[in-house]
């Protein structure tokens, strides 16, 4: 019977999934994520076929290697996989799968919870009417910013950020400015977005900007000082790709210093620690890193990592393989 090892606690939908299909699952018993150790402590003592892993597991070439030779595959229940070493996978012909598409909505979903709240400073008024300070309707009490018919600068135009696009244009009449690698043009005639050929041109023209890039080399501390800058002293940044995209220290300063009016993020550069000066800001907006945290979803989330896993121990083509 073939035995594969899930990290930690996920929804028992995913379980159920590998269960059924005659598997010995076995979860890591402490509800915590696991050292690099303590991974590897798991893995040799197990000689698992499978590995249901998390995007806050680090999954190198010694992880690989402590998986042993009878290991086929490594599901990661993320849509990005910067937690794992893909050229040592390779090398060790370990399949490595990760769960996109279930989690579009609901990642989008977020983002403009989060545009709307940053923008009404909602989050800012709990807190003010929780401490007893709201003594009554006053006409210049914590004024925030209008949406509607706004420019809203989209930085990675993939499934999330197109999603976020097609909301901010059909719901709110906001007027789309879009960077990626790859123009759209069909996306265009959709929502009426406009391609901008650089990063840059999107951040100096747009009300609110919405990072949606995978984390790679070239796009670590892609938002930094300088970009920063270029913004509006108006504007918002909203982040839910993630964290070590923006460089946070940078944001900090900019938020003090009015550089650009907002924030709202949802992942932070050395998860789960943030950076001591944003705690201190009213004009920034901070969720746990919980866009896509909804029970439908992350269902979803578990039985497609179940899915990729067992397509691969039935000796098949996992339906989203990496390499």
């Amino acid at each position: 019977m073939p035995k594969v090892f899930v990290t930690r606690k996920v929804a028992q939908a995913g379980i159920d999934k590998l269960s059924g299909a005659g598997y010995e699952v076995e979860i890591n018993p402490q509800d915590k994520v696991l050292s690099k150790e303590e991974l590897i402590y798991y893995l040799r003592e197990g000689k698992y076929d499978a590995v249901f892993c998390l995007l806050t597991d680090k999954i190198d070439k010694e992880v690989f290697e402590a998986a042993g030779p009878q290991c086929k595959i490594f599901g990661n229940m993320a849509v990005g996989f910067d937690n794992i070493d893909v050229p040592s996978a390779k090398e060790k012909k370990i399949m490595v799968t990760n769960t996109p598409g279930v989690l579009t909505d609901t990642v989008a979903e977020h983002t403009f919870a989060l545009i709307l709240s940053i923008a009404r400073r909602i989050s800012e008024g709990d807190r003010f009417a929780r401490a007893g300070k709201y003594h009554g309707w006053e006409p210049m009490m914590l004024l925030g910013a209008d949406i509607s018919k706004k420019t809203l600068g989209i930085v990675g135009l993939g499934r999330i950020g197109s999603r976020v696009a097609h909301h901010a244009a059909k719901g709110f009449e906001m007027n789309v400015l879009y960077y990626d690698v790859k123009r759209n043009e069909e996306f265009e005639k959709e929502s009426g977005a406009k391609f901008c050929a650089t990063v840059e041109e999107v951040l100096k023209n747009a009300d609110f900007v919405s990072i949606h890039v995978p984390l790679m080399p070239e796009t670590q501390h892609l938002i930094n000082a300088e970009r920063l800058k270029m913004m509006k002293k108006t504007a918002y940044l909203v982040n839910t790709s993630r964290g070590p995209i923006v460089d946070e220290k940078a944001l900090a300063e900019a938020l003090k210093a009015g550089v650009i009016r907002g924030a709202a993020i949802d992942v932070f550069e050395h998860e789960p620690a943030i950076e001591p000066e944003l705690l201190k800001l009213e004009n920034v907006i901070m969720t746990p890193h919980i866009a896509s945290a909804t029970e439908e979803t992350r269902a979803k989330m578990a039985e497609l990592a179940a899915d990729n896993i067992i397509a691969a121990l039935s000796g098949q083509k996992p339906p989203n393989l990496l390499i």
